[in-house]
């Protein structure tokens, strides 16, 4: 039981109707799927890599999708033929369909999947545009005929002899 509303606040913000939504549904009632298990891994500066696991599938029976900032994970298994000989004892590898879902951060895109050892890889990257990145802006003094640049420390002071 959620008591909390946040309708109020989409009056108020632009452009934040997407946060403000991810927020309105973290909670609802709906248990967090568990199935397939996976991993979220950095594995550089700007680059992640989401494992999952697979067993059973094959890359035909896959599907990776990015949407508006979503990556989609689907898996569908095709029915098998029962052979007459061949009489399951014990089914313990699930082999049901899923689909499960990723937000991604701005600027994140996906790289490249593999499939290996049934898990899927999907490896993501984050690039930031060269206008979102820190950059370091000269200050004028009017007597001045060049700007100095103050980079995290004290101004250098240049001394007339």
């Amino acid at each position: 039981m959620r008591t909390f509303d946040l309708s109020p606040l989409y009056r108020n913000t632009v452009g934040f109707d997407r946060l403000l939504s991810l927020l309105d549904t973290v909670g609802g009632v709906d248990a967090a799927p568990t199935y397939p298990p996976y991993n979220i891994e950095r594995t550089g500066e700007n680059a992640y890599r989401i494992s999952v696991a697979v067993a059973g599938f094959t890359d035909a029976d896959l599907g990776i999708e990015v949407k508006e900032s979503t990556l989609t994970l689907r898996g569908e298994k095709a029915a098998e033929e029962k052979s007459p000989s061949a009489h399951v004892l014990h089914r313990g590898i699930a082999a049901r369909s899923f689909e499960r879902r990723f937000q991604l951060a701005d600027h994140v895109e996906v790289k490249g999947a593999v499939l290996e050892n049934g898990l899927l890889h999907v490896d993501l990257v984050r690039n930031i545009p060269e206008a979102k990145k820190p950059r370091l802006i000269p200050i004028a003094t009017p007597g001045q005929a060049q700007a100095k640049v103050i980079e995290g420390g004290a101004p250098e002071t240049s001394q007339a002899a």
